[in-house]
């Protein structure tokens, strides 16, 4: 069987690249960290790591037995904090990660009906766009993730609930010319954009190419109140989400509906119904902020 320990400290070597450097992360001996990977390879009859100038690199082996370990622990953590919510909702903790527009929108509205119904449930918020959500639930880092996204959700293990769907606006400066109503995105073909890194541009990217065009991508942020700032200083024009401008909006600038042009928001919990109870309680909370707070589109 499988040591739990000896797979954290592999998880910990692919993480960080080095025994050194995963003694450091989690707080071992080295000599301990070099004894965990020697009995783990004695267990699985394999060579997982090999050395890499001064690091090491784990063999093919190493890494399917890395990636399959951080679910495996992932899996223990939620069980272990299913177990724990057996004691009801006096105790236990959630954790959370939301992508920046809805941890200043939705989510602190959900965080304050669940705090004055649970008190002493732990909260714990913390920011990351959806794919680094994803993967911290998967591997135990979070309990629960906000997401969006622009088709279908679907990722092994993981249960999706819809909370609300957020149109997208094009966003202009407030006075610059104005563009013909029905023009949309193909109005502004020759104009300079502000997108989000590589990552987080697609969207637009398709958009446009959708309405004849190859955006001329000139600045690229995933700072909102940075774009919007952009814009009204007349640097370019860009699209952002209805969150976005719940959160801030800058007096500098002009935004449209892009029509038909929508993203789904959802919650994201790891493993099977039903949830730890904490969980279950802080999805219930997103539930009802979106439907009394987030209605107007």
């Amino acid at each position: 069987m499988l040591d739990l320990t000896r797979l954290r400290v592999l998880v910990a070597v692919a993480r960080e690249g080095s025994v050194t450097a995963a003694a450091d992360a989690l707080h071992y001996a080295q000599p301990s960290v070099s004894h965990h990977l020697a009995r783990l390879e004695a267990e699985v009859g394999l060579p997982l790591t090999q050395r890499a100038g001064r690091g090491l690199r784990l063999t093919e082996a190493g890494e399917l037995l890395a990636r399959r370990a951080e679910e495996i622990l992932g899996q223990v953590e939620a069980t272990e904090a299913e177990l724990s919510a057996h004691a009801g909702l006096r105790t236990g903790r959630v954790r959370l990660a939301a992508f920046p527009s809805a941890l200043a929108t939705l989510v602190p509205a959900a965080a304050a009906r669940f705090a004055a119904a649970y008190p002493d449930v732990e909260l714990a918020l913390t920011e990351a766009e959806p794919p680094a959500a994803l993967t911290a639930l998967r591997t135990g880092v979070v309990d629960v993730a906000v997401v969006f996204t622009h088709g279908a959700l679907e990722e092994r293990g993981v249960t999706v609930e819809p909370l609300l769907t957020e149109p997208l606006f094009l966003v202009t400066p407030a006075d610059g010319a104005r563009a013909r109503p029905d023009g949309g995105l193909a109005a502004h073909a020759d104009a300079r954009w502000i997108a989000g890194c590589e990552r987080c541009r697609a969207h637009l990217v398709e958009s446009c190419e959708r309405a004849g065009f190859t955006p001329a991508i000139a600045f690229e942020t995933d700072d909102y109140v940075a774009v919007q700032a952009l814009v009204a200083a007349g640097l370019g024009v860009s699209t952002l989400p209805g969150l976005a401008l719940t959160a801030n909006r800058h007096p500098g600038v002009r935004v449209d509906p892009l029509p038909g042009d929508r993203r789904a928001v959802a919650v994201a919990t790891y493993g099977r119904s039903p949830a730890p109870l904490p969980v279950q309680a802080f999805r219930a909370a997103l539930r009802e902020a979106a439907a009394a707070d987030f209605t107007q589109w």
